[in-house]
């Protein structure tokens, strides 16, 4: 088979690294492997499997990017894709615009996964489009039957995402090398009970309610220390330098250290005692939420969306009720007091190889 992945941007964050995997995937399989995206820091490690990437400025949402269609019109009549899989809305009304503008015979076939939680509007409507739609979630899938109507005349598939179980098991351990430079680094964190929450820096993802938390286990004088590793994107400066204003007058910037983008987040996390989801709205899957519980790392989320699911199944004593930052709080409080130690159940449903192979499978059954 011949694919095109589409999406805005080759960064950082979950779709992109699902990409990723699933073109190295491709790639394993003898298929043909293409990526559609306005580039980023991933190109590399794209091409470098592999792939081929196709640069187009793709990821403004502005009206403006319209004036793509007929160049990617062009791209799929010349390149004979089989399988088209957009991820994203903005590339997703291009590429869509320039698919319809094709004979019917000789369209490739055309796939969109629902990632998120999309603002209801015509504008989101583009991600029901595909031939066969995967929903990330059932929690996504319950979201877009709800809000979409028309969806429930199309092939909906739940395909959860999944982590490369070669990396992240629970016997998993960063080299000797990186565990001596990382204790190098950060001897103020020796004999203190590590808290970390990962995601991008932004409102919803609950910063404000780990600072909180992080504070009310200061004053119950617990050797407490928070991380937070995540992106900074350029839309979000003025919120991140709020955020460094809340930290001193809070009187927590000894207590908390902000780690901007990091490449190890998972050697990060096995160096954690505790991850925190602190997410205002429901995460359509949390891929480092579970990348922590197949480590073996506890996880104290605030049990909505797809998070929900994964701790359903891998650790149900870490669902917090959403939005309930007081219960947050004392449960923290009470499991390092106690010095107990939460395990995981091993992670043998949200694996890649599973989410992988199922994506194929639809790839198969539309060309069929």
């Amino acid at each position: 088979m011949k694919v095109l992945q589409v999406l805005p941007e080759l960064n950082s964050g979950g779709v992109e690294r699902g990409t990723l995997e699933f073109a190295d995937y491709l790639i394993q399989k003898g298929h043909q492997s293409f990526v559609l995206s306005n580039g980023g820091r991933l190109v590399p490690e794209l091409t470098a499997s592999g792939s081929k990437h196709i640069q187009l400025s793709v990821h403004k949402k502005s009206l403006f990017s319209l004036r793509h269609i007929f160049r990617v019109k062009r791209l799929l009549e010349t390149e004979n894709f089989d399988i088209v899989h957009l991820r994203s809305r903005m590339p997703a009304w291009i590429v869509y615009l320039a698919w319809n503008l094709i004979s019917k015979s000789k369209r490739p076939k055309l796939v969109t996964t629902v990632h998120g939680f999309y603002s209801v509007n015509p504008y989101s409507a583009i991600m029901t489009k595909g031939e066969t739609i995967i929903c990330v979630s059932k929690s996504v899938k319950k979201y877009v039957l709800k809000n979409y109507p028309s969806a429930k005349n199309k092939k909906i598939k739940v395909i959860y995402r999944g982590v490369d179980t070669n990396h992240y098991h629970s016997n998993y351990k960063p080299s000797d090398e990186w565990l001596a430079k990382w204790n190098r680094q950060n001897k103020h964190l020796k004999n203190q009970f590590i808290l970390t929450l990962p995601g991008r820096i932004s409102a919803w993802k609950g910063q404000e309610d780990f600072m909180e938390i992080i504070r009310f286990l200061k004053h119950r004088k617990l050797p407490i220390h928070g991380l937070v590793v995540g992106d900074v994107h350029p839309n979000k400066k003025s919120y991140y330098r709020i955020l460094k204003k809340k930290l001193y007058h809070l009187k927590l910037n000894k207590n908390i250290t902000f780690l901007g983008h990091r490449k190890d987040i998972h050697q990060i996390m096995y160096c954690s005692d505790l991850i925190i989801s602190c997410s205002k709205d429901p995460e359509a899957f949390g891929r480092v939420t579970l990348e922590a519980l197949s480590i073996g790392k506890p996880v104290f989320a605030y049990a909505h969306g797809g998070v929900r699911e994964q701790l359903t199944e891998l650790l149900p004593e870490g669902m917090i009720k959403p939005d309930k930052l007081s219960s947050m709080k004392t449960k923290l409080a009470h499991y390092i007091e106690s010095e107990k130690s939460l395990k995981p159940k091993e992670n043998k449903r949200f694996t890649l190889k599973v989410m992988n192979a199922k994506i194929l499978k639809v790839y198969e059954s539309l060309l069929h």
